[in-house]
């Protein structure tokens, strides 16, 4: 099979790698929900040999990743786990948990079963950063945003851009608080959260 690419990734990924230095530092082992093609986890892990990059996704997107993975065969990407926040999560514990463009590809039950189980998997000082396009006060941030939740909902009914508020309750239920929400390329934002409690 051809691997798998997202022009969106090799657009993003330094911004997003930016914001990470700052917020990792500090951080080794980083759970990635959702990880796509595998091009953000390689990009990442490439830059900050100091962090073990966990892979994970739906098992129909495992081969894809582990094209990226085996390509680069960096030492700190191990092989990826599947992950369907519907069944049983990896064992394990982390300190930094990623995840880009998953909030408004997931129907809305399946965004609270994301944040309920951050509790097994962290321990109190863990840090959580998401990436995508959010809406604050139940508005869109831009028209393109508006233009692209209108497709997004023609793809499946379930399918939405999150309202940050919504979210935020849903992190500070499990002890995340919001620590910074920082602006993105094309209308997206990158969210951290820290457990605090």
């Amino acid at each position: 099979m051809d691997k798998p690419s997202a022009p969106s990734c090799e657009r993003n990924r330094d911004p997003i790698l930016g914001a990470l230095r700052e917020h990792f530092a500090d951080r080794h082992k980083v759970l990635e929900i959702g990880s796509g093609t595998g091009q953000h986890a390689v990009h990442f892990a490439a830059a900050m040999p100091q962090w073990q990059w966990q892979c994970t996704d739906r098992t129909e997107n495992l081969p894809g990743i582990r094209q990226w993975l085996d390509e680069a065969a960096l030492p700190n990407t191990p092989p990826p786990l599947a992950l369907d926040v519907n069944d049983a999560w990896p064992a394990g514990t982390y300190d930094a948990v990623f995840s880009a463009n998953t909030l408004h590809i997931m129907s809305w039950d399946e965004v609270e079963l994301l944040f309920a189980h951050l509790a097994a998997i962290t321990e109190t000082g863990a840090k959580l950063a998401i990436y995508g396009p959010f809406n604050y006060g139940g508005r869109y941030t831009s028209e393109s945003n508006a233009a692209f939740d209108e497709w997004l909902q023609a793809r499946g009914v379930h399918m939405r851009i999150r309202d940050a508020e919504a979210v935020d309750t849903l992190a500070e239920i499990v002890g995340f608080d919001l620590i910074d929400d920082i602006a993105m390329p094309a209308n997206n934002r990158l969210r951290i959260w820290q457990r605090t409690r």
